[in-house]
């Protein structure tokens, strides 16, 4: 998993080195005001909230293909245990549980191995298992809401520093014109502006991502729950 979060930062990291050279070559003003606003609006923090950016895409980027591999058609996979329970054999419903990916089939898996135990034992192994399985669901979002967090602070401290400096300039020259505190003022909205954007984009990415692990947590309680009632029907339980 870790090289696959280092593969796809690299390759996100590509991308926006391709796709800015692409602007560049397809539109070289938009390009250039966009260089010229990214240097106006303070480097220093500009690289900051840009590097929140690309290491935010590639978690989420990740998780979303991860979570696309976890994705399983429960209802087939139900009827392929159960087709293995009426024939008796509990040893190949596990098996077409091992071959199966995603964590439904793991927690369905995890059930069949504790049969022998009776429904009680089958109800418990699913209950922590599935807690197991849900904590892999949710792993990198804690990243992820880090960087949703920390962007727009970068940009209001960009904000704070831009204004500093247009107070700075004021009692440099003892003048309150707006020419002598502009540039400081831009600094200051820029650096918010960009900020708010990245923050805007992962949250949207992290929404997408919560709502699919809840998608998937649903299917697979309402599969655990089939699961008991289809060893219960196949009298598995002895």
């Amino acid at each position: 998993m870790r090289k696959l979060s280092a593969l796809l930062l690299v390759f996100g990291i590509s991308i926006y080195s391709g796709a800015v050279e692409l602007a560049a070559q397809a539109e070289p003003s938009g390009f250039q005001i966009l260089k010229k606003y990214f240097i106006e609006g303070d480097w220093r923090f500009m690289v900051l909230v840009l590097t929140c950016l690309i290491l935010g895409l590639a978690f989420c980027i990740e998780r979303i293909i991860t979570l696309n591999i976890a994705t399983a058609n429960t209802d087939k996979l139900l009827e392929r245990i159960d087709e293995n329970l009426k024939a008796g054999d509990l040893q190949g419903a596990m098996e077409v549980c091992k071959s199966t990916q995603g964590p439904t089939a793991s927690v369905l898996y995890e059930g069949l191995k504790n049969a022998n135990g009776g429904p009680e034992a089958v109800e418990k192994a699913i209950v922590s298992y599935g807690g197991v399985q849900m904590g892999l669901l949710e792993k990198g979002l804690v990243w992820i809401s880090l960087f949703i967090a920390i962007a727009p602070m970068l940009g209001f401290m960009g904000t704070v520093i831009g204004m500093i400096q247009a107070f700075d300039r004021i009692a440099q020259v003892g003048d309150l014109s707006p020419a002598v505190v502009a540039d400081g003022i831009k600094v200051a909205l820029l650096t918010t502006v960009f900020g708010l954007i990245v923050a805007i984009i992962l949250q949207i990415f992290y929404n997408y991502i919560v709502s699919k692990i809840d998608g998937i947590v649903n299917k697979m309680e309402d599969a655990s729950i089939a699961l008991v009632d289809v060893m219960a029907s196949n009298n598995v339980f002895k």
